[in-house]
C-alpha cells in the first residue's frame, strides 16, 4: 500500500469482533458494536514543537491499541477498512 499518515497520525486497521458470547451465542451482524481495539499499520513521523524539533511517536506499526469509540476517521484503501487517527487518540498499547 503506498500511504504514509503525516505528523503525529497513524493508520489503523480494527481486529474482528467477536462471533460469538461466552455463553455461545451467536451475535447478528446488525447487533454488533465496532471494536475498540486495532492493528497500527502505519505511523507519521511525529508532532513539531513550536521550535520545529521533531517528537517522536510513541507507537510504531504493528502495536495492538484501544482507542476511543468515535476517534479516528474511517478510510477504505485497495478494499479494506482503516482508521486514521492522532496519536493522542490512542488510549494504551495492549501486550
Amino acid at each position: 500500500m503506498a500511504f504514509k499518515p503525516l505528523h503525529d497520525r497513524v493508520l489503523v486497521k480494527r481486529v474482528e469482533s467477536e462471533e460469538k458470547t461466552k455463553g455461545g451465542l451467536i451475535i447478528p451482524d446488525s447487533a454488533k458494536e465496532k471494536p475498540a481495539e486495532g492493528e497500527i499499520v502505519s505511523v507519521g513521523e511525529g508532532a513539531r514543537k513550536d521550535s520545529g524539533e521533531l517528537i517522536a511517536p510513541s507507537v510504531s506499526a504493528g502495536d495492538r491499541i484501544l482507542f476511543g469509540k468515535w476517534s479516528g476517521t474511517e478510510i477504505t484503501l485497495e478494499g479494506v477498512e482503516y482508521l486514521i487517527m492522532k496519536e493522542s487518540d490512542i488510549m494504551g498499547i495492549l501486550s
